[in-house]
């Protein structure tokens, strides 16, 4: 049947008019074109169209509006009769939908979402349970707009199964009932194999039927949930042009730019979107979207993970000793709220117990618990070595992995397996290990257990295979993997550059050697030695760098003097840490140093972590403070975006203090410090070196400010650039920088942009700066609530000082009568270049006029759009 909103439906319902009915209808759409805003359609042809005429123009004109205009029209002319019997053919298309989708999750759920079918009846879903899933949908603010969700966690972590738990409960009538009328899932992983697509085309993929209602779907997309699963999937940066994306359902077009389209609101603006991703891949989607909501789903907590392990050891102290050995691993531990890695992990653990094996040995890093998982799946139980077989088996596998990378392909079909040597005979070998999975999107494709394991598979390639005789051409060579995965412009490469440093560990050589029979060449670990070693002398490269991520690949190979080598290439370091084990792998790497120029240190909230953890937090802190002892060429130093306990900054302050840390430029940006602020501003008349402060950002009290100004007064202080952007600054804060700026005879850059400045401040400083031996060159007042009335004041302040000239005054409501007063002023002080941040175009025209005639007259005025 087709759509009843397409033209042949609103065919139908029009030929329920009389005739009297119909002119009427004709007369009042003539009407809401003039009055409503409604695009035009020519009078002559709607006078003259048939039931059939009009109801194809107002498909042509409207579209998927058609049917909102016949319905207002139906209504006024008394026929809503006409109007409820659509309504309830729309909620029998609804209640069908609904229906099949049951079907679907209650056959299909131990396939597609690798869930039980008990997971999925209708008692499972308690009360609790069903407002813990409403709770994804509830609303922030009381604002009234289209609903978008973001979900994120890390691959394996649960996020489809909540999926298909919320898509259960609504096809149940639980919930959503009055919100949705239909709820549709998108899965990245299998939408990417069409290539392109049109909405109607997915959603009919969907259907029930072989034909789908898709104009009356989309005819009210407020009552539309588009779930969008796996975003990672499509690899996309969803940076397109705004005039790439597309704007009807109907137009085929690549996936991305389809997918693209309906996040950023191009297509269907009305309907609600819940979007789960990874971490890393919303990296690239935060700052391209707007969204609602954001929610975390963080997996097993610590009593669930203990608990897994006392499942799989039956004797209670074995459970103990074995957790408390992987708990004392924190990035181990971390991996363990994944089930299926928690499995993994645990598993390779209780294989080790019965081999009688170096339990320490095993859980010394991720690496070596993923190449002892892995490598045994391979050696029968009775055998100590694998067979050649066997051995063949994991080459080909390993071959796989390598091209999935490359390619971002983590399903494959038969015709993939075997190309990289895994035949149809080895299918079943490798299902029943349970390294291979059949896919949850189709019965012909085949996973890695969890894609780290295919991560895993595809470094060890690199250990035994070379990229030249890999029957992909996609799959290149070991330095380029390298300088891909720290560039992080794959968001699915998670762990494949620290998996191969890992494998270079000496105990991991030794298990790969044992398990294939021969020596490894040492090739590779020179050849990441000499890539790292480039990222140094090319200053474009270094830039793309995550250091993080170079930390982590470091961290894992644990090899102190290659480590040290290593980061004497990189005088320049910047990493941000977001967590505990971050933090403990950047204190590794810092420690080795000794060579580093400039470091920018983020730390986030982590040493704010509970109590259990701040003793480990605080030792990874002084590790990662000790390089500012050990690194005694540090120039630039920045501390940005971190929370400092009153033990945390006492360490920082420790070490600040030595003789051998001097940096010549200290950057203190939007840090919160929970300490007495009087040490840290003594800290500037200690360092003779400091010339340049910026404590941008960094929220300062009156009584920072008067510290501060008392520091900057005394004879020891050589701070030559002071920066207080956004800094929070109170009106008493102008007293102190203006005396400041009487005494101080070094100081000659002042940025206190973005703070509350207004007229009446100003004229504080200016005060100041009208003193003829003021030593200040440059001042920044961007954004500063100033209006034209302070030009009074710059020009008095002008007039007397022959130092000062750079003043930005950009995003300030200034007039045309305040500029003119100042541009006459500068045309006074003759032979002295004077630079004035404008921009002119936010003037009116006359404004613009003056300021440009300014500019020919004056030729030692610059405006320019950025001081």
């Amino acid at each position: 049947m087709a759509s009843f909103f397409s033209d042949f439906g609103l065919m139908w319902y029009l030929e329920e008019l009389n005739k009297k009915e119909f002119m009427k209808f004709k007369e009042v759409l003539r009407k809401e074109m003039a009055e409503s805003g409604l695009q035009h359609i020519p009078w002559t042809e709607v006078k003259k169209a048939s039931r059939e005429d009009l109801a194809n123009l107002l498909v042509k004109h409207y579209e998927k509006k058609a049917w909102d205009v016949t319905f207002r029209i139906f209504q006024n002319i008394n026929r809503k009769d006409l109007s409820e019997r659509a309504a309830g053919e729309m909620a029998g298309h609804s209640k069908i939908y609904q229906a099949h989708l049951k079907k679907v999750l209650s056959q299909d759920c131990s396939r597609k979402f690798n869930i039980p079918i008990q997971h999925f009846l209708k008692e499972e879903f308690t009360p609790d349970k069903c407002s813990r899933l409403q709770q994804l949908f509830v609303p922030k603010t009381t604002e009234k707009k289209p609903h978008t969700v973001l979900l994120k966690g890390v691959s394996g972590v649960g996020k489809t199964v909540l999926l298909a738990e919320l898509m259960m409960a609504w096809s149940e009538g639980l919930m959503f009932q009055n919100e949705f009328s239909y709820v549709f899932y998108l899965c990245c992983h299998e939408i990417k194999q069409l290539k392109t697509a049109s909405l109607a085309d997915l959603l009919s993929r969907e259907w029930p039927r072989p034909s789908a209602p898709i104009a009356e779907i989309v005819s009210q997309p407020a009552k539309l949930l588009f779930i969008i699963d796996s975003l990672e999937g499509l690899n996309c940066d969803w940076s397109e042009p705004e005039s790439e994306l597309c704007d009807n359902w109907m137009q085929k077009c690549p996936v991305s730019i389809l997918l693209s389209s309906l996040l950023r609101r191009k297509l269907l603006p009305e309907s609600s979107l819940l979007i789960t991703a990874t971490p890393e891949a919303f990296e690239n989607l935060e700052d391209r979207i707007e969204y609602t909501d954001m929610k975390m789903m963080t997996g097993l907590d610590e009593s669930s993970r203990r608990a897994f392990f006392q499942g799989l050891f039956q004797d209670k102290n074995t459970s103990q000793e074995v957790f408390r050995l992987v708990r004392a691993n924190e990035q181990l531990f971390s991996i363990c709220h994944v089930p299926s890695l928690c499995l993994v992990v645990a598993t390779c653990v209780k294989n080790e117990i019965g081999k009688g094996g170096d339990l320490s040995a095993v859980c010394r890093c991720t690496t070596s618990v993923f190449a002892a998982y892995v490598l045994n799946l391979f050696i029968p139980k009775s055998a100590h070595y694998p067979s050649k077989k066997s051995q063949a088996l994991l080459r080909g596998l390993c071959s796989v992995a390598a091209e999935g990378m490359w390619t971002d392909n983590f399903a494959f079909n038969q015709e993939d397996l075997e190309k990289n040597g895994v035949f149809h005979s080895d299918i079943s070998t490798l299902l029943n290990m349970k390294i291979l999975l059949k896919s949850r999107d189709s019965k012909n494709l085949y996973t890695f257990l969890h894609p780290s394991i295919q991560e895993f598979c595809a470094a060890l390639f690199y250990l035994v295979n070379s990229h030249v005789d890999h029957p992909s051409k996609d799959v290149l060579c070991v330095e380029t993997l390298l300088f891909t995965f720290l560039k992080k412009v794959r968001v699915q490469w998670i762990f494949l550059g620290c998996f191969i440093f890992g494998l270079l560990h000496k105990s991991e050589q030794a298990k790969l050697e044992a398990f294939f029979g021969y020596q490894l060449s040492q090739e590779v670990k020179q050849t990441l030695c000499q890539s790292l070693e480039k990222i140094s002398a090319d200053e474009e490269l270094r830039k793309q760098i995550d250091d993080m991520k170079l930390f982590y690949c470091l961290f894992e190979l644990e090899d102190d003097g290659f480590v040290t080598q290593v980061m004497t290439f990189l005088p320049q370091i910047k990493f941000v840490a977001k967590e505990y084990s971050d933090l403990i792998v950047a204190a590794y790497c810092l420690k080795n140093c000794s060579t580093l120029q400039k470091l920018s240190i983020s730390t986030q909230d982590i040493l704010q972590e509970e109590l259990h953890y701040r003793k480990k937090l605080l030792l990874c802190w002084q590790d990662l403070c000790s390089v500012l002892g050990s690194s005694q060429q540090i120039q630039v130093l920045q501390v940005k975006d971190t929370y400092l306990n009153e033990l945390a900054f006492l360490e920082l302050h420790n070490h600040l203090r030595n003789p051998s840390c001097a940096p010549r430029k200290f950057l203190v940006n939007n840090v919160s410090f929970l300490c007495n602020n009087q040490l840290f501003f003594e800290l500037l008349t200690q360092n003779h070196n400091l010339h340049h402060l910026d404590l941008s950002l960094t929220s300062l009290s009156r009584s920072d400010v008067k510290l501060l100004c008392e520091v900057l007064n005394q004879k020891g202080c050589h701070i030559e650039e002071l920066l207080l952007a956004s800094c929070s600054l109170s009106k008493q804060c102008w007293n102190y920088l203006s005396d400041v700026l009487k005494r101080n005879k070094t100081l000659s850059h002042l940025d206190i942009s973005s703070n509350d400045l207004q007229d009446e401040g100003l004229k504080v400083l200016c005060q100041a700066l009208s003193l003829p031996d003021s030593a200040l060159k440059s001042l920044l007042l961007e954004a500063c609530e100033l209006t034209g009335a302070c030009c009074e004041d710059l020009v008095s302040a002008l007039s007397q000082n022959e130092t000062l000239w750079a003043i930005n005054l950009l995003k300030n409501a200034l007039d045309r009568r305040g500029l003119a007063v100042l541009c006459e002023a500068l045309k006074l002080r003759r032979c002295t270049p004077n630079v004035l941040g404008l921009q002119i175009t936010d003037f009116d025209k006359e404004t613009q006029e003056l300021l440009i005639a300014e500019k020919e007259k004056n030729p030692y005025l610059t405006i320019l759009s950025s001081v």
